[in-house]
């Protein structure tokens, strides 16, 4: 074993390692016994391709190119396809045009070439209608109009027609089983989805209208998460009216609590056609709940309402689908196994892969395994995270020596991070940097309340955590106090942003695709988000000194340390500006910093060369800083004002 400065280690994971063949696998659903799913393909541009298994096994490509599956309803899409009969009706994402696709033809247009945007399909096969969320962009002086439309499956020249508005966004719209009845949730701003919207439900008439639409569940402090009707017509969802995501079934038209437990069986709703749950049989639920950060799954017996916790070797499950006759299909990873698509046993929890996000099999004495930590923070609060310790079984550090720390803050902020195989992590442990993945408070996870402390202290509270979880490793010995730096994306991004301005713990940073001003966020984004802020900061523009006192960008005056900045530059989420802006402040006090912009890229980074240059920037912005020398060189950045 060599001995060598931490920082300084050869790894076999590789930028070029982690892009080669991997692919984002997603949208599972079952058509009969055959199985569909969406790959995100980097080295295609990040195009987005329908997959299907046939009950034979043999797997093909359905979506010809320049094809993509990828809808921008809410910017963030998700919700993209729907398979019925052996066709698929996808929402492509250079025109938004709904499309069918019959295997082996072309795919045929069902909708017009207007701003229209459809996602969160349900196929209303009896009446041949399609019933789904569609977003309007007709009126671009207007902000966007979100509704629910039916269309017909023969292809619809109108785009669609209304059947339920008035409210800012809708969501999940689900068939019963018998035809008769659409549920759907709906919520307007400023709330997001998981602070609170409503479950409401409507007769279908013969033309696909609705009547007698009325509210069953939700309100402003309620959130609702995934209805579903089950086989046998019963409506079921997932609330937080207990402060915890659980279960719940309509019962005689009141909500009965099927499982209460201090767990999450929901998501925050980024993103559409996220699930949780499926029925495998009209007795049976299986269902996917987390706890301490960890994703477990179980087994429910609807009738009993006995419960059994299925022990599967996975850290991570996410979007089971089930054919009505005991297949279930989800997504699965361990901490040193990456996303596989798989089948899965329904009563011993056994499994099959289906696909691998990627064929990479590495020597585990490479991977740093995670420790879930808790840590006091301000407030007299305890928050959590995930500590990698640096790893490589080819490298030890001199024993006077302790690890640079890179602290990871996610982004939503109202997402969570896990303990998953994540290869951008390994990237660093490997070369001798140590890891703090912090869910700070307001991330998902760990209750209503935990999500809710964020309200109002955006920039203050996450950026403490991350501080304080930070200082807690330096305490104990673990990391090197002066090579601490932070990184994020998006409202990570943000948090590394106020976190390198306002405190003075971290020696450098990374932000990626980050928020810098935070009053120009608040004027100049998509929709879903424009009022995300009022309940994260305050009500805008009443408390525009709020936005103004927690963006970096008027304070760079404090900013004394290095950051490298990357940015699509096709990114509708946080504009160009936003990074352009504290690039030039930097530049111009003298403070060393680095830009690197990609073409054609939006709100994170989606192309293979993209995805390297990012991280071997990044490295070698660190190696600069912290002054250590790296085992392989890497195409090299600017960095201006660097001595």
């Amino acid at each position: 074993m060599q001995i060598a400065p931490y920082g300084s280690w050869k790894s076999p994971i590789t930028s070029e390692l982690i892009v080669a063949g991997a692919v984002r696998l997603g949208a599972p659903q079952f058509d009969g016994d055959d199985l569909y799913w969406i790959e995100g393909r980097p080295s295609e541009g990040g195009r987005n391709v329908i997959v299907r298994r046939s009950a034979g096994g043999s797997i093909e490509d359905l979506l010809p190119s320049p094809f993509n599956a990828r809808t921008r309803v809410h910017e963030y899409g998700g919700g993209a396809m729907i398979v019925h009969k052996g066709s698929v009706i996808f929402a492509n994402f250079s025109d938004q045009r709904l499309y069918r696709l019959r295997p082996g033809s072309t795919p045929e247009a069902l909708t017009p070439a207007l701003p229209l945007r459809y996602a969160d399909m349900t196929v209303d096969a009896a009446r041949e209608l399609l019933f789904c969320v569609r977003e309007d962009h007709r009126a671009p002086q207007k902000e966007a109009r979100n509704t629910l439309v039916r269309l017909m499956l023969t292809g619809d020249p109108e785009g669609g027609v209304v059947i339920a508005e008035s409210y800012d966004f809708y969501a999940t719209p689900r068939l019963s089983p018998d035809g008769k009845q659409l549920t759907w949730l709906c919520w307007n701003h400023p709330n997001m989805p998981w602070d609170g919207c409503e479950l409401w439900i409507a007769d279908v008439q013969v033309n696909g209208d609705l009547a007698n639409a009325h509210c069953i569940a939700g309100g402003l402090e309620e959130s609702i998460f995934q209805p579903t009707w089950g086989p046998e017509g019963t409506l079921y969802f997932v609330s937080d009216r207990t402060g915890w995501w659980n279960l719940y079934r309509l019962e005689d038209g009141n909500s009965r609590a099927l499982l209460p437990m201090e767990a999450e069986f929901g998501l925050p709703q980024w993103t559409f056609g996220q699930t949780t749950f499926v029925f495998t049989n009209p007795q049976t639920l299986v269902c996917i709940f987390s706890q301490d950060g960890k994703d477990h799954l179980g087994r429910l017996n609807l009738q009993t309402l006995d419960f059994t916790t299925l022990e599967v070797p996975f850290s991570d499950l996410a979007l089971p689908v089930a054919n009505g006759i005991g297949h279930i299909a989800l997504l699965a990873r361990s901490s040193t196994e990456s996303t596989t698509l798989r089948l899965l046993d329904p009563i011993d929890g056994s499994s099959t892969v289906v696909r691998r996000s990627s064929d990479l099999l590495l020597d585990t004495s490479y991977l740093s395994i995670p420790e879930a930590i808790t840590f006091p923070t301000s407030n007299g609060l305890t928050a959590h995270a995930l500590f990698y310790r640096p790893r490589n079984c080819d490298f030890t550090a001199p024993e006077d020596e302790r690890p640079p720390l890179l602290v990871f803050s996610h982004g939503g902020p109202t997402g969570a991070t896990s303990g998953a195989l994540n290869l951008g992590i390994q990237y660093w442990t490997s070369r001798g940097f140590a890891v703090l993945d912090v869910n700070y408070g307001g991330s998902t996870g760990y209750g209503r309340a935990y999500r809710q402390r964020l309200n109002g202290s955006w920039g203050i509270v996450d950026v403490e955590d991350c501080v304080n979880g930070a200082r807690t490793l330096v305490e104990l010995g673990e990391v090197d106090g002066a090579r601490l730096a932070i990184r994020g994306g998006s409202a990570g991004g943000y948090t590394t942003l106020c976190a390198l301005t306002f405190h003075k713990v971290f020696a450098a940073g990374a932000s990626h695709y980050g928020i810098g001003d935070i009053e120009a966020l608040a004027r100049d984004t998509h929709k879903f988000e424009s009022r995300y802020l009022d309940r994260l900061v305050g009500p805008y523009p009443e408390r525009a000194d709020l936005y103004r006192a927690r963006s970096p960008i008027h304070f760079t005056d404090q900013l004394s340390c290095p950051v490298i900045f990357f940015q699509g530059l096709d990114d509708p989420v946080v504009p160009p500006n936003q990074a352009e802006a504290m690039v030039a402040a930097l530049k111009e006090k003298g403070i060393p910093v680095a830009y690197v912009p990609f073409e054609g890229e939006q709100h994170g980074f989606r192309r293979a060369e993209n995805i390297r240059r990012a991280l071997d920037s990044e490295l070698y912005f660190y190696s600069r800083v912290f002054g250590f020398e790296l085992a392989e060189p890497v195409e090299p950045v600017l960095i201006e004002n660097l001595i």
